[in-house]
Parts: structure tokens; sequence; C-alpha cells
């Protein structure tokens, strides 16, 4: 999901003036389907979303109120290209074993320390 993923609080699914059935996404149901009249669109499905939703959001909430025919299969199909996309952004990380440093084990003797003792600054 990117920083500024944009929100919509309408979703759903008209079919262009050429036959093809599209999902679309808005903030003002009203004015929307005033734009997609204009431009020609039929079969204008237009639903407010329960809150703000991201197009994947909004899709996945389209797909489970069980929207059939041409819609259903134009938000099946969205659905897919934004799931897709969705993780492509997304990283695998995949932990692997990292050994312990092998300890090396000196014995120090007494003159040892005496020594280090004797030479060390005061």
């Amino acid at each position: 999901m990117s920083k500024t993923e944009k929100l919509f609080t309408v979703a759903g699914t008209a079919r262009n003036a050429d036959g093809t059935v599209k999902a679309r996404f808005a903030n003002d149901l009203v004015a929307r389907i005033k734009i997609l009249n204009k431009a020609g669109c039929t079969d204008v499905n237009l639903t407010e979303l329960p809150k703000p939703m991201t197009k994947l959001e909004a899709l996945q909430y389209l797909q489970e109120q069980g929207m059939t025919g041409d819609a259903g299969y134009a938000v099946a199909n969205k659905l897919a290209e934004k799931t897709k996309v969705a993780k492509k952004g997304e990283v695998k990380v995949q932990a692997t074993k990292v050994s312990k440093p092998k300890s090396s084990k000196k014995t120090v003797s007494a003159e040892d320390i005496l020594a280090a003792a004797e030479d060390a600054p005061m």
C-alpha cells in the first residue's frame, strides 16, 4: 500500500458505451452518476461504502455483496488485478539460522594475571 493511497466512499460498476463493464470509484455519488450518464454509460450500479476505503478494500466489499453477471465478473477481474499489484509491493523475508561464534576459551594462569597487572599503568 502506498503512503497516500486514495480513499473512496462510492464504488460500483457501469457499462461503457462500447458495451464493456468496468469497476468505478468516486467520492460523490450524484456527480459520478451524472458524469457516467453524460459519457453514455448504462447499467450504472454504484453503492455508498460503509466507510472510506481503498480500491482494493472497495472491490472486496463489492464482491462480498454478491454482484453477479457482467458486473460481478468486472469486479472479480479488477480485484484480481489489484491483488496482484498489492502483492508485488510486498517483501518476503526469510530467516536464516545464524551460527554462534565459537568461543575461544583460553586458560589464564595466575602468572598471566600478575604480569598484566604489573604492566598496567597506574
